[in-house]
């Protein structure tokens, strides 16, 4: 039996920003006390003179890297979610986006599954925050194979992005050969009952979901929407036609998440009935992750349940 690939995504991150030091000098990287935890610190042994560790200030690190980017460096900003997309959400409007800069904001530990950390540390609201912003997009990628991926990828692009990663260690639901293209779904699954979109790394859960649904013979598509803004609409048109109806799981608050972006492009082009697994209008706690995650409704058991109603209601 094959060994599960288990790896926090971070450690995707950390590894990708290693290869853009060997191939691009003008790739540099700030962190706000908290390299260790976010990897940056890998990037910060091997490129020291292209690391800039600020402290506490995560204002001042979104408006350091702006000038930087002025300047023709490729700057990527990395905290914790909830203090990059909150502290520093003015200087990300005003600065960065509003100027159109090519900066790269990478927010760790989102979610709900920080755990212990508690509420005051888990970024539930960093991907609303950050898809309304003019110019920005918007990335959360499945496992660290596609963090990697991304965050080459963005390296590439021009402008403004958002990366959402986890603490935890999930298993890979991608390999180091799948395609990776921002703006483009990824259809992991295919299956007749009814199409089930998720982003980030809530994807362990709902493959695990899936395997029990293929016991009771229940085939769900899965399509992995690793990029909220912009979004693949083409793919969500051509799923809503095929079941007319479509589900949404993700381990972000209902409002602003991947599912409103999903329910945004229905309600114009093709509406059809959107069920959005999500946090509805709370806080996070205090916690391990799996009791959280199963308490909020988003443990693989709880993910293959409401699949299950979703399949057999009109």
């Amino acid at each position: 039996m094959k060994k599960k690939d288990i790896q926090p995504i971070r450690d995707g991150y950390g590894n990708a920003l290693i290869e853009l030091g060997k191939t691009n000098p003008n790739v540099l990287v700030l962190d706000a006390d908290l390299s260790t935890s976010t990897r940056t610190n890998w990037f910060a042994k091997k490129f020291p003179e292209r690391f800039i560790d600020v402290g506490i200030a995560e204002q001042n690190m979104v408006d350091i890297a702006a000038g930087l980017s002025i300047e023709g460096k490729i700057p990527f900003v990395t905290t914790y979610g909830v203090f990059v997309c909150g502290r520093a959400f003015d200087q990300i409007r005003n600065t960065v986006c509003y100027s159109n800069l090519n900066v790269k904001i990478v927010g760790s530990h989102g979610g709900i599954s920080v755990g212990p950390d508690g509420g005051s540390h888990q970024a539930i609201e960093d991907i609303a925050l950050m898809r309304i912003l003019p110019h920005m997009t918007v990335v959360v990628p499945c496992d660290h194979h596609q963090a990697y991926k991304a965050t080459l990828a963005m390296a590439e692009m021009i402008g403004p992005a958002y990366l959402r990663l986890a603490r935890e260690a999930t298993a890979a639901i991608t390999d180091e050969n799948s395609a990776f293209k921002i703006g483009k779904a990824q259809v992991l699954t295919e299956g007749d009952d009814c199409a089930v979109f998720f982003a980030g790394t809530i994807g362990d859960e709902v493959m695990k979901a899936v395997e029990m649904l293929h016991k009771k013979k229940m085939y769900p598509t899965v399509i992995n929407m690793h990029t909220i803004k912009p979004i693949d609409k083409k793919c969500i048109i051509q799923y809503a036609k095929k079941f007319g109806k479509i589900m949404t799981i993700e381990e972000h608050l209902q409002a602003g998440g991947l599912g409103s972006a999903i329910a945004e492009v229905l309600v114009e082009h093709y509406p059809v009935k959107v069920k959005m697994l999500a946090i509805f209008d709370r806080f996070g706690e205090s916690g391990q992750p799996g009791v959280l995650l199963d308490a909020f409704g988003l443990s693989a058991d709880k993910i293959s349940k409401k699949i299950e109603q979703f399949i057999t209601e009109p």
